[in-house]
């Protein structure tokens, strides 16, 4: 007679990367739209995108057939060979974008992107040093791991020399504020560079930040503070770098999240939506920073570099992303998210603030001052647990003394009733989650 065995852990043999974070109880079988369903037959409401990047939801009927001509046609190449979809592709994001960002380099994640983009400052600057946000975060190879301060940093040795962070300007919890206890941005960035000039050797080459900042809490940057920073770079000789990986492409209502400020970088990194859940990243800048870095012999040669295969694909979100006004679609979603979370907040005592601009959205919970010590981080964790048992994938940030920010980002392709599905979900686990603590 056959024997019983104990089920097998999935996890057994692989290594956890996530920090302290366990992976979901669960193992997925399948996804379609905004639909994730276990390989119990649970179903979840994705409202991460997968990692932030699935903008026209999972599996695609446009995708798919891309992925299933192309991978038969042509699918990769030696590094320096080039395709048509890698050439159409660079002209179409050249298009999407202002006038003196031409030039793309096509490759595979938000990390090598930035280290990329930060490789090609420092040579055609001649300089070393980059700044970035204090919560930021930029990717774990080494520049972008250098200019990633909002976790990852403690325990691996030193970083590379001449990183410097910026403080955060957060509107909701300031921390240099005016006569009107409003955050004073300008005073706050004068400072900020005052330490940073005070540190430097004179070697300051780019400013590499995210319009709008995600794993450090969606925090939205003040009108006026981004063209502020390209100033303060200016004077500095310095570049602007800007990474879209979770804003570009239609995320918040805006094709590109820094178009809300009229603010036009050196250099722009695209990742995570640009393949729409497939490995695809860019690097856009000018035609002469491209001439410069040239010149100089820029090397960045990777193993997939100009990829066909991905390439294609990311000529599809761009047509998907056209024809169906998904810059709109966001919009429109986002103002009901929004309220939608609005109302919950005003429910929910501990629910401390709603922010965010079209589909990235933010939930803060209240801090320890509110929960005592240890609270919000048994909260945040009970929310997001009762959540995934109730149907709905969220993600939350944890930061030190807070209870945490949940990271909202559904799929452009959602429904109303999905996006209503899911805060009528989040209220019930906070319900059921406060009841239990």
């Amino acid at each position: 007679m056959p024997t019983e065995t104990a089920p097998v852990d999935p996890a057994r043999h692989l290594i956890r990367y996530a920090g302290r974070s366990p992976f979901t109880p669960e193992v997925i079988a399948r996804a379609a739209g905004t639909s994730i369903f276990t390989e119990s037959g649970r179903e979840l409401l994705d409202f991460t995108s997968g990692q932030m990047s699935a903008i026209l939801g999972h599996s695609h009927p446009a995708i798919v057939e891309t992925v299933r001509e192309q991978v038969a046609h042509l699918d990769h190449l030696h590094s320096g060979m080039l395709s048509r979809p890698v050439i159409e592709l660079a002209g179409r994001l050249a298009d999407t974008l202002p006038d003196g960002l031409d030039k793309a380099l096509l490759l595979t994640t938000g990390a090598e992107s930035n280290e990329a983009a930060v490789r090609m400052a420092k040579l055609v600057t001649g300089k070393h040093e980059i700044v970035s946000f204090a919560r930021s975060w930029h990717g774990m190879t080494q520049a972008a791991a250098g200019a990633t301060y909002s976790a990852g940093r403690k325990g691996y040795g030193p970083a590379a020399p001449g990183n410097f962070a910026l403080p955060v300007p957060h509107s909701f919890r300031p921390d240099i504020v005016d006569a009107n206890g409003a955050l004073d941005w300008r005073r706050q960035l004068d400072l900020g560079f005052d330490l940073i000039d005070a540190q430097s050797v004179g070697s300051l080459a780019a400013c590499l930040v995210e319009p709008i900042l995600s794993s450090g809490g969606i925090i939205e940057l003040p009108p006026g503070y981004l063209a502020a920073l390209a100033e303060k770079c200016r004077e500095r000789g310095m570049l602007l770098i800007l990474d879209e990986a979770q804003t570009g492409l239609c995320r918040t209502g805006d094709w590109y999240a820094f178009q809300h400020d009229g603010v036009v970088p050196d250099i722009i990194t695209l990742s995570k939506t640009l393949g729409a859940g497939l490995p695809l990243a860019a690097v856009l800048t000018s035609a002469e920073i491209e001439q410069q870095a040239h010149d100089k012999g820029f090397l960045f040669f990777t193993t997939h570099v100009n990829d066909p295969l991905p390439a294609a694909v990311g000529n599809t979100v761009l047509d998907v992303l056209t024809r169906d006004r998904l810059d709109e679609r966001a919009r429109e979603l986002g103002t009901m998210l929004l309220g939608g979370l609005g109302d919950l907040a005003a429910r929910h005592e501990v629910v401390d603030d709603v922010r965010g601009r079209g589909l990235l959205i933010g939930v803060e919970l209240a801090g320890e001052d509110v929960l005592g010590a240890g609270g919000a981080d048994r909260l945040g964790a009970a929310i997001t647990r009762r959540c995934f048992e109730l149907g709905l994938h969220m993600n939350i940030v944890q930061l030190p003394g807070m209870g945490g920010i949940f990271r909202i980002a559904p799929p452009l392709t959602a429904s109303d009733a999905e996006i209503a599905r899911g805060v009528a979900i989040l209220d019930e686990a906070i319900t059921d989650a406060v009841r239990e603590l």
